[in-house]
């Protein structure tokens, strides 16, 4: 397993607009990995413009390989948001596996992880 993480900032304008953060150590072990999306965070005024989708896909653009990403399912906006950005940027190719069967993965609070597989 790796362990660099790969931070890149989100500037709109020349301001910044919020975070991203690639690791190279997977969120589900059993799965090999080259590349997670760990964190994003967009300001609340830079919502729903497309300025996170945008980023998100400059920058798996910038690391090619196996993909995993693991969201809370209730998350809404974060299940809307990937279900959406990640379809669109394989073209349908990729692999949910909704409430992963790992406790190890599972949220603090419990819940069973979503997580998505796809390569680029």
């Amino acid at each position: 397993m790796g362990g660099n993480r790969y931070p890149y900032l989100i500037k709109v304008n020349d301001k910044l607009a919020g975070f991203i953060l690639i690791s190279d150590y997977p969120e589900v072990p059993e799965e090999s990995t080259d590349f997670c999306l760990s964190e994003i965070f967009i300001m609340n005024k830079y919502r729903r413009r497309g300025y996170g989708k945008e980023a998100a896909f400059q920058v798996m653009n910038m690391h090619h390989g196996k993909w995993q990403l693991k969201r809370h399912p209730h998350n809404i906006g974060s299940v809307y948001f990937w279900n959406k950005v990640i379809a669109e940027y394989t073209k349908g190719n990729y692999r949910l596996v909704e409430k992963y069967p790992n406790k190890d993965v599972d949220y603090e609070d419990g819940t069973p992880a979503d997580v998505f597989f796809f390569e680029n």
